[in-house]
């Protein structure tokens, strides 16, 4: 009989199922989904191949696991992250920061490679928290132009254009050192505030120039 490391076989089945999402989520990174194996994932885990059959069924249904874990995660701790600034401007520029941060050492590949190898009904399931976040960023944008710090626009089609700049300002898969990385954020930062028409004025604080919406 295998030896039982946690107190239950709940508890047990829980490390088990981290182990593997953890493991797989290791191989992403490193390798790719491309050529990405049940094998190799259990090899990874350190557990055995049947073991993770146990908890999904194929690649697909461990892909679709990993990516809301991850995502759900990300999108909690952004919310309350969030939730201590007041500013609008402020939250808009924590939310650049930290979708960056995450987009640079994401293992997830990107929204049309995952739609490639998903199942229609598979990658709609990740469509909830694409919802969640396209959800933050228009309650972000929203807030701004009731202030006036930004200009009354369509927050719908406002998202779809900063996520895309985000995509296309992350850092993915180069490596750069730490003033760079930064450097890199702050400017994607500023491009991205000037793009949605936030205005600083000499010392830098953003300012209500515009008539509140609503």
């Amino acid at each position: 009989m295998p030896r039982i490391a946690a107190p239950t076989n709940v508890e047990q089945r829980e490390q088990t199922q981290r182990k593997i999402l953890a493991a797989f989520g290791t191989l992403l990174f490193t390798h790719g989904l491309p050529g990405l194996t049940m094998t190799d994932v259990a090899r990874q885990a350190g557990v055995g191949r049947t073991a993770v059959y146990n908890y999904f069924a194929d690649l697909e249904q461990l892909l679709v696991a990993y990516a809301l874990d991850e995502t759900g995660r990300f999108v909690s701790d952004l919310k309350s992250e969030l939730a201590l600034l007041d500013s609008p401007v402020d939250r808009l520029a924590l939310y650049i920061r930290v979708q960056m941060e995450d987009l640079a050492r994401r293992h997830l590949p990107p929204g049309p490679a995952m739609r490639s190898v998903l199942s229609p009904g598979s990658f709609a399931k990740l469509g909830v928290h694409v919802g969640e976040l396209n959800a933050v960023l228009q309650d972000i944008l929203r807030d701004g132009m009731e202030q006036g710090y930004i200009p009354t626009n369509d927050v719908t089609a406002l998202s779809p254009l900063i996520h895309g700049s985000l995509a296309a300002s992350a850092s993915r898969g180069n490596e750069q050192h730490a003033g760079e990385h930064a450097a890199h954020i702050d400017g994607a930062v500023r491009f991205i505030q000037a793009g949605v028409g936030v205005v600083f004025n000499a010392d830098g604080h953003p300012v209500r120039g515009f008539p509140a919406a609503g």
